[in-house]
């Protein structure tokens, strides 16, 4: 679909949505409602206009129907869309603190994840967003990350080494991989299949999602349910809309927003669930995928090799930031 095209539909759509509420709110996305980003997005819609009795309709443009992935932000600052919800990876030229969450295993498990991004340190990096001239909402999932190889299993850090990895544009990523003596390359996610397929990656890392809905799992013989590292997003609005917006109806669609954080994250871990299933399942009946959990012992190993790499990053993202994470109860 040409830009012009997009932009005739998509005011197409708001004039349809003015008729019959006082105000709208455009909320672009890059992927399909049936993810769970997706289906928050399409949760948060029904709820403000519920709470606000039809007064606020919120049209979702997803699959990059109005900004694509790398428009999203500028978009906000214009006011040309007022939500948004990027990945941490796009924040991180504005705010090297969010390289935070790129640590590997930073996170103990889902609930100490939570609580550090429901709680103070999370806070402290909305805070810092929102300096950055929008308004920083909540936290949703997109979930943790696996390590994939198409050499052999990758059970203890040694195995890693000499193997060329896929990663998004991040120091930390990079470093990670480097301390376990592995060859971090940076390359569109778009352009990550036909890598693997031609051998000019050998592995990558991935949420379950990612790894099963983009067919990784026909291009890798091993994944490996690490669980080192996380991917999320950070929910943001406009601050120049949110400033003109009735204040009366600011704590409905605040509402809702949790309301909808609450759904997108259970509905991340069930997606993850089923898909593990079916990973498992394409595994047994192709045999040409096999499918590994770490021993207590394994992952401690992991977290030796890879903790050592904090210290590079405490002037970057901030030694007591990073300590305030770990000492999360």
């Amino acid at each position: 679909m040409t830009k012009f095209i997009k932009i005739v539909a998509a005011t197409a759509l708001l004039v349809s949505s003015a008729l019959a509420a006082e105000y709208t709110i455009k909320l672009t996305h890059v992927v399909s409602p049936n993810t769970p980003k997706g289906q928050g997005a399409d949760f948060f819609a029904k709820r403000v206009a519920e709470l606000t009795g039809g007064k606020v309709e919120v049209v979702v443009f997803p699959n990059s129907q109005l900004y694509g992935d790398g428009e999203e932000m500028k978009a906000l600052k214009l006011g040309n869309a007022h939500i948004a919800m990027p990945s941490f990876s796009k924040f991180t030229s504005l705010v090297p603190e969010m390289q935070l969450f790129d640590l590997p295993f930073l996170f103990r498990d889902k609930d100490h994840l939570y609580k550090v991004l429901d709680g103070e340190v999370g806070q402290i990096i909305r805070d810092k967003v929102s300096a950055k001239g929008f308004i920083a909402l909540d936290y949703w999932d997109a979930g943790f990350k696996h390590m994939s190889s198409n050499k052999k299993a990758i059970l203890m850090p040694e195995d890693a080494a000499g193997q060329k990895f896929r990663i998004m544009s991040s120091h930390v990523l990079e470093a990670q991989f480097k301390a376990i003596g592995a060859n971090p390359q940076v390359l569109p996610f778009s352009e990550v299949y036909s890598a693997l397929q031609q051998g000019v990656v050998d592995g990558a890392e991935n949420p379950l999602s990612n790894f099963y809905t983009k067919k990784f799992n026909e291009v890798q013989t091993d994944l490996t349910l690490s669980g080192h590292g996380y991917l999320g997003y950070l929910v943001i609005m406009s601050e120049s809309f949110w400033k003109k917006f009735p204040a009366d109806l600011k704590p409905k669609v605040i509402q809702a927003m949790k309301e909808a954080t609450a759904f997108e994250r259970k509905a991340a871990a069930t997606d993850d669930d089923d898909t593990l299933a079916k990973i498992k399942e394409y595994g047994k009946t192709s045999g040409k995928l096999a499918v590994h959990e770490l021993t207590p012992d394994q992952k401690v190993a992991w977290q030796k090799a890879m903790e050592k790499i904090y210290p590079q990053f405490y002037k970057v993202v901030g030694e007591d930031l990073i300590k305030k994470a770990q000492a999360v109860k």
